[in-house]
């Protein structure tokens, strides 16, 4: 039986391709880079950013940094909205929640952002925690957020957690914590990437999510 359920934000959550990728390209142009795939801005959602700049355009430890600075230029004012829940999340948490689950956010979004987006869609009450990333570091893992979000909640038996998520660094991050983990399908990682990274359990809807919760 699980007490503590830790769920991912960014392809989780809510759907925030559309603000992401407005972000990535405002930061693009400014950075004078008017060529590149845009198929591959989707692997930026639920990323470290800095490493996804290093990763997909060949960025240094600096130009990442400042391409981050530039990409929250406009996430911050525009962005953070330009996304929607996925069907069945509202319904999921409230009935986790009143079925006495304690809930939190562990996400690599600075906590602020992920706070207000919470808020902006009236999901903020459900959670106890919001462990987001610091902005003036670039060097979290999702395991350093899920590890924060572990102390936040003073979770001591580890078992009784899991992590909710979309994306391998989810998976990689709870196994790293020593918790379960369940993979969506809805969101930005697929079968074969949450699979390869270790998922304990997949889901392809909310509902799904609920039920798995319960049987374990």
């Amino acid at each position: 039986m699980k007490k503590y359920i830790l769920f991912d934000l960014d392809g989780t959550l809510t759907d925030p391709a559309d603000g992401i990728i407005k972000s990535i390209k405002y930061s693009l142009n400014k950075l004078d880079i008017a060529e590149y795939d845009e198929s591959i801005l989707t692997q930026f959602i639920g990323a470290p950013l800095a490493k996804a700049y290093a990763k997909y355009f060949g960025f240094d430890e600096e130009k990442a940094k400042y391409a981050v600075s530039l990409y929250r230029e406009y996430f911050n004012e525009k962005g953070i909205f330009e996304n929607y829940i996925y069907n069945g999340i509202p319904e999921l948490l409230e009935k986790l929640y009143n079925d006495g689950y304690t809930l939190a956010v562990a996400t690599l979004k600075p906590t602020e952002a992920a706070k207000r987006i919470l808020a902006h869609f009236d999901l903020a009450k459900y959670f106890t925690v919001v462990a987001g990333s610091d902005p003036t570091k670039t060097s979290e893992t999702k395991a350093d957020i899920i590890a924060n979000a572990i102390n936040m909640l003073n979770i001591e038996d580890k078992s009784l957690a899991a992590m909710v998520g979309d994306r391998e660094h989810d998976m990689f991050g709870s196994t790293e914590n020593g918790i379960d983990s369940i993979g969506v399908l809805y969101g930005y990682g697929g079968q074969e990437e949450l699979a390869n990274a270790g998922a304990k359990m997949i889901a392809k809807t909310a509902a799904d999510v609920y039920d798995l919760i319960k049987n374990k």
